[in-house]
């Protein structure tokens, strides 16, 4: 079942792949009257420039090297271009249409160069900014909290994405950011790694060890953990500083902190079944809850939960897709939401996945100052 949902949802993404291009094609021969003169050239570009990021994908975790890893760059950043370029064509061929019906015109090929440049500047903003991540400053409150905890700073790190395209230098840059802000306690909350099974994890984990935090840095794995595969991935965090929370719940002076696991690949997990599992442990107590995925949220406000650190969505990376992860996640795909004594807050990750381009969000290091909700 699990392989027939996969090539169907991988049949999708081909025919919406090529769809694209095919629609790109149209467009720049119409836009561009001397592409007419290359079609079977601009038809093997595009198809080639189609299946570049599965090539390119399939040729890193063969081998990895400064060449695959420039592959995977740029048929990622291809795609994002691709997006913008589709993006631009809306209002190219909404101003044609509309001038038409007052029986005017535009010059199509001017007015499609002045887009389509916007949209090739777009993107090389946003392959810039998805290398740049913010620090993201909240406040929340947890009710009794412990006064050694008040005031104090938990910074949280989501989606990082180690691998071909974010490196060990990249993490050092996080590291000595998160490091400056003097926390008292660090999370990750999924995805530290991408999944590529080549990688020599070893080196790219090696910052971890300058990490600095008085009650220390915990982590829970994300889907991309277990493409990796959980036993290298606990393998080599073993090797660091870093303490694994596998659905289990750790005293840390009087606030509790629940760690669940994503659901291993092939295997259905119900995070709310685990979270009641563990209510013994924490509830009644401050808490805060990580779990990788913003789902499940109305239940697992039931369940005595005081906040939960979440990351997975990305916001999409990419305008228009937040408007999907939005969909998806009902509302909760970003930011802070709060139900009663319960708050969740959703990071948009500090890394990238699949084009390493941010359009429409900012990559963060979240920065979370705690009180306590009765002195509010």
């Amino acid at each position: 079942m699990v392989i027939l949902q996969a090539t169907f949802f991988l049949a999708v993404f081909i025919a919406i792949l090529f769809g694209s291009h095919y629609f790109l094609y149209f467009s720049l021969v119409k836009f561009f009257p001397f592409f007419g003169n290359y079609r079977s050239g601009l038809i093997i570009t595009l198809s080639i420039l189609a299946l570049s990021f599965f090539l390119t994908s399939l040729l890193a975790r063969m081998r990895e090297d400064i060449f695959t890893r420039t592959g995977y760059f740029l048929s990622g950043f291809w795609l994002g271009l691709l997006t913008n370029l589709l993006l631009a064509i809306i209002p190219i061929l909404f101003l044609h249409w509309s001038l038409l019906l007052i029986n005017a015109n535009i010059n199509l090929q001017i007015t499609a160069t002045i887009f389509f440049g916007l949209a090739i500047l777009v993107s090389i903003y946003g392959a810039w900014n998805a290398f740049q991540p913010r620090i993201k400053n909240i406040t929340v409150t947890i009710p009794n909290l412990p006064s050694s905890w008040q005031g104090k700073k938990i910074v949280q790190l989501s989606d990082v994405h180690l691998g071909l395209i974010y490196q060990k230098d990249f993490l050092k840059k996080i590291i000595a950011k998160t490091n400056s802000i003097s926390p008292d306690l660090v999370v990750i909350t999924g995805d530290l790694f991408d999944g590529t099974d080549n990688t020599d994890l070893d080196t790219l984990t090696a910052p971890l060890d300058s990490l600095n935090a008085k009650q220390g840095t915990f982590f829970i794995n994300g889907n991309h953990e277990t493409y990796l595969g959980l036993d290298k991935t606990f393998g080599v965090l073993k090797k660091t500083p870093v303490q694994i929370l596998n659905d289990q719940v750790v005293d840390l002076s009087g606030l509790k902190l629940i760690g669940i696991s994503y659901s291993d690949r092939d295997l259905k997990k119900n995070v709310v079944t685990t979270l009641q599992k563990l209510k013994p442990q924490y509830f009644g107590s401050p808490n805060i809850l990580l779990y990788h995925s913003p789902t499940n949220i109305k239940q697992l406000a039931k369940e005595g939960v005081n906040l939960q650190l979440s990351g997975h969505t990305h916001i999409g990376q990419i305008f228009p897709f937040n408007f999907i992860t939005k969909l998806i996640y009902h509302g909760y795909d970003y930011g802070l939401h709060s139900i009663g004594d319960y708050t969740l807050y959703t990071s948009s990750g500090v890394g990238t996945w699949g084009p390493a381009m941010r359009t429409d969000s900012n990559s963060e290091i979240v920065v979370i100052t705690l009180e306590n909700k009765s002195n509010q």
